[in-house]
């Protein structure tokens, strides 16, 4: 296959791998793959994974490259808080939740980070559809829960107070009712009580 063909043939692709590209060319030898990186044509992610070298990525294109190239996954922790504009900071890497075993992946195009979740927790994303695409991310409730899980240290209100969530978009964002049904499928009532505290704090802060 010519490469003008291939860029013609997986132009919708975000990411792409070689089993993708024998969907349109059974016959596709993976060293061509090897000459078109030396040329500059595209850039490898990870093993099995390409992007082409002028695409213009964006979070939303990040967000797929997440999901796809570690899966089961879906954006959480201090990047879906980020998303829900929550914590002012810049987050360093794509951070989310997998059943499979803790991860990360330094990359070209960005760092990649997998933290480890029990399949019974692996719930409460949602799937965010852009330009006939589509990434799988945290609800707001479900990243709160997820970062408390991991993060077993926060537990009083200086912890929480070092986090500086935007309190306004808290409140206007959070369900409460749905956070909570979350946190009683996680069954770990040292989590629920440091939420109930972290919830007070929210509250706490809102009134000064």
């Amino acid at each position: 296959m010519q490469y003008n063909l291939f860029r013609s043939s997986l132009k919708d692709f975000t990411i792409f791998s070689l089993n993708d590209i024998k969907q349109v060319d059974p016959l596709f030898h993976r060293r061509r793959l090897n000459e078109w990186q030396i040329k500059g044509y595209i850039k490898k992610v990870i093993k099995g994974y390409y992007v082409f070298s002028d695409l213009e990525l964006n979070e939303n294109m990040l967000f797929e490259i997440a999901n796809k190239i570690y899966s089961p996954s879906y954006v959480s922790f201090e990047m879906a808080l980020s998303y829900y504009d929550l914590i002012p900071e810049s987050v360093y890497g794509i951070t989310s939740a997998s059943t499979k075993r803790t991860y990360n992946f330094k990359t070209s195009i960005a760092e990649f980070n997998y933290r480890t979740l029990k399949p019974q927790l692996y719930f409460g994303y949602e799937i965010i559809r852009y330009n006939d695409k589509s990434f799988k991310i945290a609800s707001l409730e479900k990243a709160i829960l997820d970062f408390f899980y991991i993060n077993t240290h926060l537990k009083t209100y200086s912890d929480f107070g070092s986090l500086r969530f935007n309190k306004d978009i808290f409140f206007q964002k959070i369900k409460r009712g749905k956070l909570s049904a979350f946190c009683r499928k996680f069954f770990q009532k040292t989590l629920t009580n440091r939420i109930n505290s972290f919830m007070e704090f929210m509250a706490a802060e809102s009134k000064e």
